[in-house]
């Protein structure tokens, strides 16, 4: 999906399965599910690979960070999401082309991608607006889990933001603490 004013929303589907004892689905874990950051006991960290296409894109990520919940065994407690890098950040919004549009103008006013910085004069490029941008939005973002389940509202998704002025491979880390 596109929209005028430069984000692009891309949702990272997880297909799900039942619980053995509800109706209730729970996400699969997804095939970039990477067991090698897995830790026994209350911690649990999961590193998730995405590819952006650049300033603009930003992915719907709730389904990896449900996954990453519901295969750590844990029932309750926190789950912090962070991008690696300072050119990205992680938000909640409701993951529809309207506000995914308001986002991106809300930024271009704040941090336009046009405007002056003293990083393109040090280093003959061009992404000042975004370190500008991920500095203002943040790498990370800490929400409570109850039940092996996120606490979001109805509306709200997990959203990574590439605020980098070229396509970008990030590395998500999505760590657990809980019961």
């Amino acid at each position: 999906m596109g929209s005028a004013s430069g984000f692009r929303c891309r949702r990272i589907i997880i297909e799900s399965r039942s619980c053995p004892d509800s109706n209730l689905p729970v996400p699969a874990l997804p095939d970039c599910y990477d067991r090698r950051f897995a830790n026994e006991g209350m911690v649990h960290t999961v590193a998730h690979e995405a590819r952006t296409s650049g300033q603009g894109d930003m992915q719907d990520i709730t389904g990896v960070v449900a996954a990453a919940v519901a295969g750590s065994g844990l029932s309750a407690g926190i789950v912090t999401v962070a991008v690696v890098g300072s050119t990205a950040g992680i938000t909640t919004i409701e993951f529809e082309p309207g506000a995914v549009s308001d986002f991106d103008a809300m930024f271009e006013r704040l941090a336009p991608r046009g405007g002056a910085y003293r990083h393109h004069e040090r280093w003959g490029d061009d992404n000042g607006s975004s370190h500008a941008r991920a500095a203002l939005l943040g790498p990370s973002l800490t929400l409570p889990f109850t039940g092996g389940r996120v606490c979001l509202g109805t509306w709200q998704q997990i959203v990574l933001a590439e605020l980098d002025t070229r396509p970008r491979n990030r590395r998500v880390v999505v760590q657990i603490l809980g019961e």
